[in-house]
């Protein structure tokens, strides 16, 4: 049994893909509700009562973490939240497979790879980098088995709280401006929703893939801009992009705790952001979704949105 924790855009990839594969599952989630139209049967516990955790998690082979706290309360909740799934996962002896961002590299140059060190500066940075660790250690000690997926900011159908969901696709359907992170003609990788999801189940689903941190297929590298017009393009509308700075994240800040957190991440948007995911690709063969295909179901899933 597959026990998937979330029911945010990764859990519900996730959910697809074993579907798509005829492999049982069960949903959690702590509301106990599908957030969409669908009938689909959650379970609901509260995560953060470790009983909890461990009643949701019972009988399961394989768990996916596809949860996290609210942006703005990682550094308060997000270590108790892992460490109560990790006791579940032990008492059920299941093994964990752990959906994660790139904070933990930092401001890395160049291309970025697994292979490099965990040097981030900022808050949560360091909080994904200790939650890393901690993970990697307890496969190496023999206590847990885990494998992580990594994947960069998220897009497709049904993500919304992203950079690249409702702030960009919501107004881009609708020929309306775009207000965009950062700078235009830098290079930034964003991950297709439903790769990151089919790349977790192939991963569980591996023995021998467990141990490792593992970056999921991502389409080619384009800039920022290239991306929105290309979206735009098969949106059948104009392109008009609107750069939005560190000082509009600070006014939005004093009454958004998300815009808050996110200047410190701001740096992401400044330079180029390549991710690297040809250690998975080369041992998987699993090709990203072509970036016009992924663009155009984004595009159509927002369309019906509106």
């Amino acid at each position: 049994m597959h026990v998937i924790l979330g029911t945010g855009p990764l859990g519900r990839s996730v959910m697809k893909e074993l579907q798509m594969r005829g492999e049982p599952y069960r949903i959690v989630n702590s509301s106990g509700r599908y957030p969409w139209t669908e009938h689909i049967s959650v379970e609901k516990a509260d995560l953060m009562d470790v009983n909890q955790a461990k009643s949701a998690i019972a009988g399961a082979s394989v768990v996916y973490q596809c949860v996290q706290p609210p942006y703005h309360k990682w550094s308060s909740l997000f270590e108790r939240l892992q460490e109560n799934i990790i006791e579940a996962a032990k008492a059920a002896n299941a093994k964990l497979v752990a959906a994660e961002n790139m904070y933990m590299y930092g401001e890395a140059k160049g291309e970025i790879h697994e292979e490099l060190p965990y040097v981030a500066a900022t808050k949560k940075g360091r909080i994904r980098a200790k939650l890393a660790e901690r993970l990697l250690d307890l496969h190496r000690r023999g206590e847990l088995q885990v494998v992580i997926g990594r994947g960069s900011d998220f897009y497709g159908p049904g993500v919304t709280n992203s950079s690249a969901g409702s702030m960009m696709f919501r107004p881009l359907v609708s020929g309306k401006p775009v207000s965009i992170l950062g700078k235009l003609d830098v290079k930034h990788t964003y991950t297709y929703i439903e790769d990151f999801g089919k790349a977790l189940v192939t991963l569980g689903q591996t023995d021998n893939a467990y141990g490792e941190a593992w970056h999921v297929p991502n389409s080619k590298t384009v800039t920022v801009r290239e991306f929105v017009e290309l979206a735009a393009q098969l949106a059948g509308v104009k392109a008009t992009i609107k750069p939005m700075g560190k000082g509009m994240l600070r006014i939005g800040g004093l009454f958004m705790p998300t815009a808050r957190e996110s200047i410190e991440m701001f740096y992401q948007f400044e330079k180029d952001f390549v991710i690297s995911n040809r250690k998975y690709t080369e041992r998987f063969g699993q090709p990203a979704t072509p970036l016009d295909v992924a663009l155009a179901a984004t595009v159509e899933w927002y369309r019906k949105q509106i």
